[in-house]
């Protein structure tokens, strides 16, 4: 399970907790403009947007689970299961395969209004990477600096809705969740006042009991109201090291630790890692669940004319500052 968000100060971000009970040992990987992109359905693209993101290399291909591209769009795949319907090819739509749809959209698309133009002529196909690597079943949030929308192909076809609250989990579809956020309209990050009856002389005996009945569990619909009332509340500087850091702090409103969702066989579903990318920057920052300090990577330290992916393993021992 995940949670993706965007936050804007000065600067614009976007990113996400990873959230599962194994890794497919990820890199952050940069994909340079001069890298050929092979589609399976569609035409091959040769020179495009450079993009850096978190992905699973597989034959030379980048599976890219949250990325971000040179022009400022970021996209995030999220479990979606059973809900997730992928269709057959489709005469006069580019067929695009799940795990092509992220390099699909951000190799050719710089904003939203572009992104929905594509998706205008788009059937996401059920084609699998491999016999290994099935199709995994997923909903995708895409955002620019100024507006976020999430994307899923269902049994109903392809729904594409605005999410003004830059936020997404896992099920239900993302019509339910944004309903759902209506029966918590009455949280605040006030201290609150006493409607329960007039004849009780009834206490504020702790701070932030104006958010009680905030979920606090674990299951994707309470994370995503969770997320959006931590992320919509949210203050900080403008600076980058607060900016980044405030990020962080809502993401670890939302993330699993080991122990508290069993998965059978000794696993435990965890937050392998969370992402937090400048859109205006091209620098992906990144955290992992055994190391809390925050790595970065900038795309544009890099050759991003190259022809070749450029991959870093993730540093995922602790890193301690030893203070004296």
């Amino acid at each position: 399970m995940c949670t993706a968000i965007t936050y804007s100060t000065k600067n614009h971000y976007f990113g996400r907790n990873l959230d599962f009970e194994y890794s497919y040992k990820e890199t952050v990987t940069i994909t340079p403009r001069n890298y050929p992109l092979k589609f399976r359905k569609v035409k091959d693209i040769d020179k495009h947007y450079a993009i850096i993101g978190m992905a699973y290399v597989e034959n030379n291909y980048p599976l890219y689970y949250d990325a971000i591209n040179e022009k400022g769009l970021g996209m995030a795949g999220l479990n979606f299961p059973k809900n997730a319907d992928y269709k057959e090819e489709k005469e006069g739509k580019d067929n695009v395969a799940p795990f092509e749809f992220i390099p699909w959209i951000l190799s050719q698309c710089s904003n939203i209004t572009e992104v929905k133009a594509l998706l205008a002529k788009i059937n996401i196909a059920k084609i699998d990477f491999s016999e290994q690597l099935p199709a995994s079943p997923l909903h995708w949030i895409i955002a620019d600096k100024e507006k976020a929308i999430t994307v899923e192909s269902v049994k109903d076809g392809l729904k594409i809705y605005d999410n003004p609250v830059g936020v997404l989990t896992n099920n239900p579809c993302f019509d339910i969740h944004m309903f759902n956020l209506n029966n918590y309209m009455s949280l605040s990050t006030e201290m609150p006042v006493n409607n329960f009856s007039k004849s009780l002389n009834l206490d504020i005996y702790s701070r932030g009991m104006g958010a009680l009945g905030l979920p606090g569990d674990l299951s994707s619909a309470s994370r995503f109201v969770k997320a959006t009332f931590t992320k919509m509340n949210s203050i900080s500087g403008d600076l980058e090291p607060e900016s980044i850091s405030q990020f962080f702090h809502i993401l670890g409103s939302a993330e699993q630790q080991r122990g508290c969702v069993h998965m059978g066989d000794n696993k435990y579903e965890i937050t392998i890692y969370s992402s937090c990318c400048n859109l205006d920057k091209g620098i992906y920052y990144y955290t992992t669940y055994e190391n809390s300090q925050i790595t970065s990577v900038d795309m544009y330290k890099e050759n991003i004319d190259g022809f070749d992916l450029i991959n870093y393993d993730l540093i995922k021992g602790q890193q301690i500052y030893q203070q004296n």
